[in-house]
């Protein structure tokens, strides 16, 4: 994590705990000549609308201004992290367990390094997923230390609800 997303970080927490929402993630990044700083946040309790998303915009770019912890211009983004939201922190793991979920790996694991398949386990040192291969199921054991990204996924081969 970069310092200025560290920063913003402890600057968004109280501010989205205080309107009873989840700060998920925080990112900095440049996109062709501009740069973004775009703070994921969710809520618990249901599903997050835009007039919370504007509420926590609002209260975060009068904290910031006052702060100042940027020094380039930038654009603020706040949003819901979406159905794929990303597992970072150890309660969004635990969180996850039973869900699907898409994990990416630093180096290969038994020859790959991207799995998709339901997360069975999840502790602070490794997590374990259960995916396909073909028509059979596997019990893949990751590392927490070897894991480059995780996220929820859609499993678009499971049948509808109807």
């Amino acid at each position: 994590m970069s310092r200025i997303t560290e920063q913003v970080e402890q600057i968004a927490q109280p501010i989205i705990s205080g309107l009873n929402l989840e700060l998920v993630d925080v990112e900095f990044v440049k996109e062709g000549k501009n740069w973004f700083l775009r703070v994921y946040v969710d809520n618990p309790e249901s599903t997050i609308d835009i007039e919370q998303c504007a509420a926590v915009s609002e209260k975060l770019s009068e904290e910031l201004d006052a702060r100042d912890p940027i020094e380039q211009n930038y654009f603020l983004e706040v949003s819901s992290p979406g159905a794929e939201r990303p597992l970072k922190k150890e309660r969004d793991f635990a969180n996850a367990i039973g869900k699907y979920v898409y994990i990416k790996t630093y180096e290969p694991i038994d020859g790959l390094k991207e799995f998709e398949g339901y997360l069975r386990q999840a502790d602070e040192q490794e997590v374990t997923v259960e995916i396909k291969i073909k028509t059979r199921k596997k019990t893949v054991v990751i590392g927490r230390d070897k894991i480059a990204v995780a996220r929820l996924a859609i499993d678009f081969s499971a049948p509808l609800d109807r």
